[in-house]
């Protein structure tokens, strides 16, 4: 190869790689020099609050029993 052929695929190689670094940034874009705000947590109280008694007393209903409403019989299938 003469030495001209050798600057040539030389310059070939760089200005491809120019163009490469171009359409790669285009495409997925450069680097963000942008900042964002962030929302921060509340800081966890360790004290435990009382249950509210309308909701929470000895006479309320459980929800956890079964209730049957009118004449309806049980049944079961097995």
């Amino acid at each position: 190869m003469k030495k001209q052929d050798i600057a040539t695929l030389v310059f070939i190689a760089s200005l491809s790689v120019f163009v490469a670094y171009f359409i790669a940034n285009a495409a997925f874009g450069g680097s963000s020099q942008g900042s964002t705000k962030v929302e921060t947590v509340k800081e966890i109280s360790p004290d435990v609050e009382e249950p509210d008694k309308s909701v929470f007393n000895k006479d309320a209903i459980n929800p956890t029993v079964e209730v049957i409403i009118g004449d309806q019989q049980q049944t079961t299938s097995q």
